[in-house]
């Protein structure tokens, strides 16, 4: 199983953040993206159809032989892991448990703030995953719907970008939280601008890097990693036109984009071409 990919899926271009992290914590291994660009956003669509989304692109990547899946979408993440791990016999690595894990062992005060997006907040499941892991803490969280228009915009540090961050995390600033959450696969590329805003005394805490480290680790623990000198090779998937996906994509992932091959997920699921 060493020789397989790992596939990673998001509703859109944000889950290349993951991506990102991934090549740099296993720059050996092979991967597989789908991207779901025709049903973005999964946020405002319900926890049953946000399911069925994931398990049918779950049966993409899984018929192109991947050893392990990362749910890169925080709504996802939220509503579909437990179900994914129950009808699939490889691992599956959401983002959220991770980040919610990496602030609980890094919170000097247990005064954790969490940011994402209108629909990630609205499911608490940071909120859980943090009160499983430390009862005790006390969890602030807020909304930064705009954070996602401007990082794929590539505005992360002019006088827009800085406004609205300052108009976001104010309150959370002035509460006195010790750690922040990015529970936002977009909010990484605005990672710089949110650490001078919150201040020095408080750490940040990427989804992506600790669902990399996570991945990583389980590899390991298997005995799945891939031979330190190989150089892995990396497939992107999209359901609907590239065109939108290359020219964000190539931003996150620093212009290292390949080849995105449009499919069908209905017609591959009834053995179509892609």
């Amino acid at each position: 199983m060493s020789w397989q990919a790992i596939g990673i899926f998001d509703s859109g271009v944000g889950g290349l953040t993951v991506l990102r992290e991934i090549f740099r914590a296993l720059p050996q291994e092979d991967t597989i993206y789908f991207g779901d660009t025709a049903r973005v956003p999964y946020g405002t669509k319900s926890p049953e159809t946000v399911s069925r989304y994931a398990h049918e692109i779950t049966s993409f990547l899984v018929r192109r032989d991947i050893k392990l899946l990362v749910v890169a979408c925080n709504t996802a993440s939220a509503v579909a892991v437990p179900a994914l791990k129950r009808q699939f016999p490889i691992p599956v690595v959401g983002v959220i448990e991770p980040g919610a894990r990496r602030a609980v062992q890094v919170s000097t005060g247990g005064r954790i703030g969490v940011i994402g997006t209108a629909g990630t907040i609205r499911s608490s499941a940071y909120t859980r995953a943090i009160k499983r892991l430390a009862p005790e803490a006390e969890v602030l969280t807020r909304a930064c719907p705009l954070f996602v228009p401007l990082a794929e915009e590539g505005w992360i540090d002019n006088q827009v970008a800085r406004l609205t961050a300052e108009t976001y995390l104010r309150g959370l600033r002035d509460a006195g939280i010790d750690t922040l959450v990015l529970g936002c696969t977009h909010y990484p590329l605005l990672k710089p601008l949110i650490a001078e805003i919150m201040g020095p005394d408080v750490r940040l805490v990427d989804s992506a890097e600790e669902t990399a480290r996570t991945v990583a680790a389980i590899l390991k623990d298997k005995a799945m990693t891939r031979p330190a000198a190989e150089k892995g090779n990396h497939h992107y998937f999209v359901s609907d036109i590239p065109a939108s996906f290359i020219r964000v994509g190539n931003r996150f992932l620093g212009g290292r984009l390949g080849d995105v091959y449009q499919v069908s997920l209905e017609a591959e699921s009834q053995g179509g071409a892609p």
